[in-house]
C-alpha cells in the first residue's frame, strides 16, 4: 500500500516537471525574449564594471578582477532570481492556464505539487544560466582557472533548500490576493537584491539592513560561490556557509509548505482560487 502511494506521488512529481517543460516549449519565443533580456542585463553590469576607469577613477580600481566580481554576481543573481520567480509564480501559471481548480482538487499531496514545480524551475534555471555563462566567456576574458567547482556546486546544492522555501513563501501571495499578490513577488525580489550583496558587500548597508542581509540565504550563496569561482575557496572553508544554508533550508521549507497549506484552505473557503482580479 505504501509502495503504491509512493509510486503515485512520484508519477505526479514527474508529471509536474513534464507539464512545466511543455509550457516552456509552448511559449519558447517568450522564453527566448527573457533569455535575451537576462543576457543584456548581465552584459550591462559587466561593461559598467569594465568602464569605471573612464569615469575618472584610479586605473587600479577598475581592473579585470573587479569586472569578474560584478559579472559573477550578476550571473548568480540571474540564476537565483529566475528560480525564485518560477517557484513564486506556481499559482500564477495555474491561473494563466486555467488549471488551478483541477490541480488543487487532484488526489496528490501539495508537497508533491510544489516540489515538482520547484524541480522544473531548478532544471530550467541551470540551463538558462549556463547559456548566459557561455556568452559571457565569449564577450569577456573571464579567468576561472583558479575556480573550485566542487565547492561551488556544494554551495549551490545547499542553497537549493532555502531558495525553494523563499519561493514557496512568495507563491502564497497570489493565493492571499489574486489582485496584487503577483506584483508583490517583484517587491520581494527587490528586497532580496538590496540586502543580499549582489553588487556590493552587505557591510556597506545601514545597520538595520545589514542585519536583514545576514538573515538572507542569498548572501551566503553569492559570497561563497564568488569565493569558490574567483579565489578557489576550499570545500572545508565553505563548510560554515553550507551549514548555515542547510539550517535555513530545514527551517524555511517546512514553514513555507505549512503557510501554503493554510493559504490554500483560506483561498478555497473564500472562493479565491479561480479569481484573477
Amino acid at each position: 500500500m505504501i509502495g503504491n502511494s509512493l509510486r503515485w506521488e512520484l508519477n505526479a512529481f514527474v508529471g509536474f516537471i513534464e507539464r512545466q517543460k511543455n509550457l516552456y516549449r509552448r511559449y519558447w519565443l517568450w522564453e527566448a525574449v527573457w533569455l535575451l533580456y537576462n543576457l543584456v542585463s548581465v552584459l550591462s553590469i559587466g561593461y559598467l564594471a569594465a568602464g569605471l576607469s573612464t569615469l575618472g577613477l584610479e586605473p587600479g580600481q577598475a581592473n579585470l578582477h573587479q569586472t569578474q566580481l560584478y559579472l559573477v554576481g550578476a550571473l548568480l543573481w540571474t540564476y537565483l532570481s529566475l528560480v525564485f520567480f518560477e517557484i513564486a509564480f506556481a499559482i500564477t501559471w495555474e491561473r494563466w492556464e486555467g488549471t488551478i481548480e483541477y490541480t488543487f482538487m487532484a488526489p496528490i499531496k501539495r508537497l508533491t505539487h510544489l516540489l515538482g514545480m520547484s524541480a522544473a524551475s531548478l532544471i530550467y534555471g541551470i540551463a538558462r544560466t549556463a547559456a548566459i555563462g557561455f556568452a559571457l566567456i565569449f564577450f569577456f576574458n573571464l579567468d576561472l582557472s583558479h575556480a573550485n567547482w566542487l565547492t561551488a556546486l556544494a554551495i549551490f546544492a545547499a542553497a537549493t533548500l532555502p531558495l525553494l522555501g523563499l519561493g514557496i513563501f512568495t507563491s502564497v501571495l497570489p493565493l492571499l490576493s489574486p489582485e496584487k499578490g503577483e506584483q508583490m513577488a517583484f517587491a520581494v525580489q527587490g528586497v532580496l537584491l538590496l540586502i543580499s550583496g549582489v553588487y556590493y558587500p552587505i557591510s556597506v548597508l545601514p545597520a538595520p539592513l545589514h542585519v536583514v542581509g545576514i538573515l538572507s540565504p542569498l548572501t551566503y550563496t553569492l559570497s561563497g560561490v564568488r569565493e569558490a569561482l574567483l579565489h578557489g575557496l576550499s570545500l572545508a572553508g565553505a563548510l560554515p556557509d553550507i551549514a548555515i544554508l542547510l539550517l535555513m533550508g530545514v527551517i524555511l521549507v517546512p514553514a513555507s509548505v505549512w503557510c501554503f497549506n493554510r493559504a490554500e484552505v483560506r483561498a478555497k473557503r473564500l472562493g479565491l482560487l479561480k479569481r484573477s482580479g
